[in-house]
């Protein structure tokens, strides 16, 4: 699964960077968050079939016939191997693909025999650049916390199979959508479900490097940029026994 990400860059960049045509007023006052976390809004790249647009949207898909907001707190992830069948995900998929960027994302391996707790791992690009997970939104309309109605887009980040360098630590992680195959992804026009799910493949394994990093990430309330810098694994632990 992806339960934590990173979003560090700034939203002009990301907006070059995904060529995109219109950036929404709420992209621009996203900050910088080196510890996302479900619930929260993430820069969600999509088209409408007049632009290309960033936006930020609710990290937790809502599916339109959710009787309220909390249903997206199970929805923060979407499998690859049934996107296209379950109930929740199926109208997204056919019709309301995006992009979500991220700077990197963490990732906790399993701790070894005898030991209890397990080791954070932040995972991102050598060459620095930004992933692209393939993800889906909705568009929710309900009543809010003071009986108004309100709408609320939410987007889920597709996870598959883990490649051989992130088998590592973990067995599964998230689909990474190449340039090439972007324009493809994100048409509302393009509505074969067997072409979009060839597309859900493992990334190669030249655009993952992964270290340690202090377990400091393990509460959501760290979001600072201290959180991805690599650390001795065993030092750490030992400061929090």
């Amino acid at each position: 699964m992806c339960g934590r990400f990173v979003s560090s860059s700034p939203p002009d960049e990301i907006a070059r960077y995904f060529d995109v045509d219109e950036t929404s007023e709420q992209a621009l006052e996203h900050q910088p968050n080196f510890n996302t976390a479900p619930t929260t809004d993430v820069f969600v790249v999509y088209e409408d079939g007049a632009a290309r647009r960033l936006d930020a949207f609710h990290w937790g898909l809502v599916p339109r016939w959710a009787k309220d907001i909390s249903v997206g707190n199970r929805m923060i992830n979407a499998r690859a191997e049934t996107v296209a069948s379950k109930p929740a995900f199926r109208h997204a998929f056919a019709k309301k693909r995006c992009i979500i960027p991220v700077d990197g994302f963490y990732e906790w391996k399993a701790p070894p025999p005898g030991e209890k707790r397990k080791q954070p791992y932040f995972i991102h690009r050598p060459d620095g650049e930004p992933y692209a997970f393939a993800g889906l939104w909705e568009q929710w309309k309900g009543p809010g916390p003071d009986g108004e109605e309100v709408t609320v887009r939410s987007a889920t980040i597709i996870t598959g199979g883990a490649n051989e360098a992130m088998s590592a630590i973990h067995d599964r992680m998230p689909v990474i959508l190449p340039p090439s195959e972007w324009g493809t992804w994100l048409s509302p026009e393009q509505h074969d479900t067997d072409l979009l799910g060839k597309l859900l493949v493992p990334a190669p394994d030249r655009l993952i490097t992964m270290h340690p990093v202090s377990t400091d990430v393990n509460n959501v309330r760290n979001k600072g940029e201290h959180l991805v810098d690599e650390v001795d694994a065993l030092a750490d632990e030992g400061r929090l026994l």
